[in-house]
């Protein structure tokens, strides 16, 4: 029943939303239904937590320490957002950026993106996953385009061509997958869940499974934002209003990037080599180095920050591709530190950017006179994101390094050299934004200041102190995953 909840509650609220339209209480509905969502994602949570892995709806549903995780993760993430774009969509309501069709739009879509991210973290069926992800894709698209302006149009386009591109290339993938399966299961349905597919992975022909993550990773690594599948996410994320910034680099990567492991661990389970992991942690290197010489390029602070998620995304892939207990539980506590902390830097950079009205970093300055709090925030923001102490990403930073410097001690330059030019570049930008005086044309708002606190503090409080529950699901999950 409370797998049920979680699965509908989404759902439901989409078809609801998109009724109402652009009414007065729409957003309310939207923060209500997406606190519902959490509640029941926190319910599931400790039922795991008590008994284990989860089957459910006649084997369609399975729940384990990986997927229950970022369920929650998820679920929280997407309520906070709900909360910021409350003010935040309403003020780009009266600049007109959006009108009553839109505003339709953008309260039904969010929902369904939703729906479709949690589809994939709940959902047995590697067939079903991957229609997840397209719908995730569809839902987005719409989402992108959402101020119907040339640019936003032609990034909506690029996004829906290059992942479109890419998921075709993980379908294939997954054709290959089952084309191995059924030998080993038989033909049907059964061929296609993973309790079954990781039960006889060793009896899987290691040949087509090599050649089917290949295209698994071409295809989930287009969605995750893998260098050089990259191209779409910039232009995502700097021309859709900010709020789907925030859920696209704090959430939307993460499900991409969980499919992928998932897949990793199938792989490895048949070829019994590092095979799959290699390919994963090149992908992951050559993502941090050229992430985070782009960051140095960036005229837009939105563009800036979806390279940055770029390049944490390499650094979770790295992690995973290496193995080990302490990487893949580096990787698991890399992947909630950044998607706290992206999502409280785009929330901070929405109100900044409403506040200048244009997102040129080069005409976004005296936030520390105009607005402390925003500036403070957004200064706190980007040291976090660029892995200074005593934030909970340079926590997860040092674990990968240290298990880098451990067993491939070779690479471990490579990421310092990325996190180096990352955190000089970051840096650099953001203190010319928060410094200086306030310019002619700021203009104070009123600022949604609960979720960037929320999300700082438990970034902050995590680098110290990891809860027990949290500590064994991490745990688990890296026994399921390393």
């Amino acid at each position: 029943m409370i797998l049920l909840v979680l699965i509908i509650t989404p759902f439901v609220a989409a078809l609801i939303l998109a009724f109402i339209g652009d009414r007065r209480f729409a957003p309310t509905i939207n923060i209500f239904c997406s606190f519902l969502t959490l509640m029941a994602a926190v319910a599931l949570a400790i039922e795991v937590y008590k008994h284990g892995p989860i089957i459910a709806g006649g084997k369609f549903f399975f729940v384990d320490a990986f997927s229950v995780y970022l369920s929650v993760l998820t679920a929280f993430v997407s309520m906070t957002t709900a909360v910021f774009s409350r003010g935040y969509m309403q003020r780009e309501r009266e600049h007109g950026r959006v009108g009553h069709v839109r505003m339709r739009f953008y309260h039904a879509m969010f929902q369904m993106f939703m729906f479709a991210m949690l589809l994939c973290l709940l959902t047995n069926n590697i067939g079903v996953l991957w229609i997840s992800m397209e719908l995730a894709t569809l839902s987005t698209v719409l989402l992108v385009s959402l101020y119907r302006t040339p640019n936003a149009i032609e990034a909506a386009w690029k996004y829906f061509i290059l992942c479109g591109v890419g998921i075709a290339q993980a379908l294939f993938g997954t054709v290959l997958l089952y084309f191995a399966a059924e030998k080993v299961i038989g033909e049907g349905g059964e061929a296609l869940l993973w309790t079954n597919l990781i039960g006889v992975s060793g009896s899987l022909e290691p040949t087509v499974l090599s050649l089917a993550f290949v295209f698994l990773v071409v295809g989930y690594g287009t969605k995750v934002g893998l260098v050089p599948l990259h191209n779409w996410l910039p232009d995502a994320h700097s021309e859709g209003p900010t709020p789907i910034s925030a859920v696209l680099s704090g959430l939307l990567l993460n499900i991409a990037l969980y499919a992928l492991v998932r897949c990793k661990v199938l792989v490895d389970g048949s070829t019994h080599t590092h095979y799959a992991g290699n390919i994963m942690m090149g992908f992951g290197i050559v993502s941090i180095v050229v992430a985070s010489f782009s960051i140095l390029r960036q005229k837009d602070i939105k563009r800036m920050f979806s390279y940055s998620s770029i390049e944490h995304m390499g650094i979770a892939t790295f992690a995973f591709g290496l193995g080990g207990s302490i990487a893949t539980f580096g990787a698991l506590l890399h992947m909630l530190m950044h998607s706290l902390t992206k999502s409280s830097i785009f929330f901070t950079v929405g109100h900044a950017c409403q506040m200048h009205r244009t997102q040129e970093i080069a005409r976004i300055k005296g936030l520390f006179q105009g607005d402390p709090f925003v500036g403070w925030s957004l200064m706190l923001g980007a040291m976090a994101i660029a892995g200074m102490p005593p934030f909970g990403i340079f926590t997860s930073e040092f674990l990968i390094l240290t298990a880098t410097i451990k067993d491939v001690p070779l690479l471990a330059p490579f990421i310092l050299i990325g996190l180096a030019v990352a955190f000089a570049g970051l840096l650099r930008k953001v203190q010319y934004m928060v410094s200086g005086d306030m310019p002619s044309y700021f203009e104070p708002i009123k600022t949604a200041r609960a979720p960037v606190i929320f999300h700082m503090a438990m970034v902050l409080v995590l680098a110290f102190y990891i809860p027990g529950f949290l500590n064994k699901w991490f745990q688990a999950a890296v026994e399921l995953l390393k």
